[in-house]
């Protein structure tokens, strides 16, 4: 099932997708019984997620809306999660591309939700700097309060899978340790353009993933290739953190990021940055100046 947060005018709403060009709008499909509001949805747990499946197997017409570009769009499937994670090196070859070392424990650090954005929105190159990257990532969502979850337990705490680009300002990615300032500008956080749930993906460590510029292909790997996998992180972060429904980690990204290429390769107005994970779908967003 892929669950959406979408926008019909100024109102936000959540629906499951029929197919490509049409959804079920939840709320409106079981007479108010299931919220319109995703995080709210996601704190009901598994009976939340079979009762929205029973919703878009036996929608009746009018609960059915049509995606249309100037009417009725898809958002980012959570617009404003709770805490919005990131892990930083998370693939041995962008470790080594950026001659680092393998991390001995996930690096972790916070995405702010308000540079949070969906699919479609454009992602802005600031006033303060060019030097904009992409990174693209597969994100788990967390369906399921918990402190203290073991690896073995860990997936059962996963709603599902969404897609991200944790775009950096690369200078002022520099400018402290902790890398906040650098990952947290407005709009930097692109994530959809649904989240696939947990049982439609059984393994999210098999999943191909792609990035493209301007149709040209700039990163290629497979989350296979992550070095602390999905329960591993769930295990580690959650040892700190209560982790909560909505809740979002970007879990890293592969070889092929701007900064390191010969010259560096960053975002300019006018580009389109694409971001593909199999199983799951496309991310596309288009690159403005900040107005």
């Amino acid at each position: 099932m892929r669950l959406v947060t979408y926008r019909a005018g100024d109102q936000r709403r959540t629906g499951a997708m029929l197919d490509d060009h049409r959804l079920v709008d939840l709320a409106r499909a079981t007479d108010g019984a299931l919220p319109a509001d995703m995080l709210q949805l996601l704190a009901l747990g598994e009976d939340g997620l079979a009762r929205a499946r029973h919703a878009l197997a036996g929608a009746p017409p009018a609960a059915v809306v049509v995606l249309d570009a100037d009417l009725v769009r898809l958002d980012a499937p959570v617009p404003r999660p709770g805490k919005a994670l990131a892990i930083g090196l998370n693939y041995r070859d962008h470790a080594a591309e950026g001659g680092q070392p393998l991390p001995q424990r996930p690096i972790v650090f916070s995405k702010v939700s308000t540079c949070i954005t969906g699919p479609g929105m454009p992602v802005q190159v600031p006033r303060a700097s060019e030097a904009v990257d992409y990174e693209g990532e597969l994100c788990f969502v967390i369906g399921r309060r918990g402190r203290h979850i073991t690896a073995a337990d860990a997936l059962e705490y996963v709603a599902g899978y969404t897609i991200g680009n944790d775009v950096s300002v690369r200078d002022w990615q520099s400018h402290n340790p902790t890398w906040m300032m650098g990952k947290g500008f407005d709009t930097h956080g692109p994530i959809g353009p649904w989240i696939v749930t947990r049982d439609d993906i059984p393994d999210p460590h098999a999943l191909g993933i792609k990035t493209y510029l301007n149709g040209e292909l700039v990163q290629s790997s497979n989350t296979k290739h992550l070095i602390f996998g999905i329960p591993a992180l769930i295990e580690y972060i959650s040892t700190a953190f209560t982790l909560e429904p909505g809740d979002v980690v970007f879990t890293g990204t592969p070889a092929g990021v701007g900064v390191s290429r010969k010259p560096p390769l960053f975002m300019k107005p006018g580009d389109t940055v694409r971001v593909e994970v199999e199983r799951i779908g496309a991310l596309e967003n288009p690159v403005v100046a900040e107005p």
